[in-house]
């Protein structure tokens, strides 16, 4: 009857992210939990939709930079299809750079990787009750932006979308292969690089990419 107990209070993860060797590293340090049960992994975000299509996961673990379909395209996508299911951000990325941005967008919290273990630990519980994780930094970066702080980022006043062109078009992606892997026309992602051009008062690709490298937004 415990052991029934113990299995019914399970907390399921997946693992998202494109390095083995820290998906294994989790995987091992999971298993000395006794309530974690690591039930899926996933090397890039289109693999971590499929995990979320089949269900049986409670939480995702998810690194933002990847190849092919990266963490700030799939967490839209999963958003979508699961608004439920928590999704913890796991990136080698400081908080400054994404946390505010990727928790409006639904992340259920951010952490960098460089950070205590038993703190992702405790976010993973904190998760899964249905709250956000939060750290201090981020609180307080939070607070200055309902309190209309004016040192706010650029790229956190883009939306969604917009942040999804902007890091692709800075990791130098063409519109059109855009168009196909966004499932979007052509007209669309025209208008949305120019929007995205108009909000971070930009001129051309290469300013978005120096941009993006000055600020840290890509690895």
């Amino acid at each position: 009857m415990q052991h029934e107990t113990l299995l019914h209070n399970m907390i399921r993860i997946a693992i998202v992210d494109d390095h083995a060797m820290v998906r294994a590293g989790l995987r091992q340090f999971f298993a000395d939990q006794i309530d974690f049960s690591v039930v899926a992994e996933a090397s890039n975000g289109r693999e971590a939709l499929d995990i979320v299509r089949k269900g049986d996961v409670d939480v995702i673990v998810m690194d933002i930079s990847m190849p092919e379909h990266s963490g700030v395209d799939a967490l839209a996508a999963i958003k979508a299809r699961a608004p439920d299911l928590p999704v913890l951000i796991l990136s080698g990325f400081a908080e400054e750079h994404y946390a505010t941005t990727l928790l409006r967008q639904g992340a259920s919290g951010y952490l960098n990787k460089d950070c205590d273990p038993e703190e992702i630990v405790k976010a993973i519980r904190t998760v899964c009750r249905g709250r956000k994780y939060i750290t201090a930094g981020v609180a307080e970066r939070l607070a200055d932006g309902l309190s209309g702080g004016g040192d706010k980022p650029l790229h956190e006043q883009l939306s969604d979308r917009e942040l999804q062109v902007f890091l692709r078009l800075a990791r130098g992606e063409t519109i059109g292969h855009m168009a196909v892997s966004m499932s979007l026309s052509v007209k669309t992602v025209s208008t949305y690089r120019t929007r995205v051009m108009e909000k971070m008062k930009l001129e051309s690709n290469s300013d978005l990419t120096y941009y993006a490298l000055k600020n840290g937004l890509m690895q």
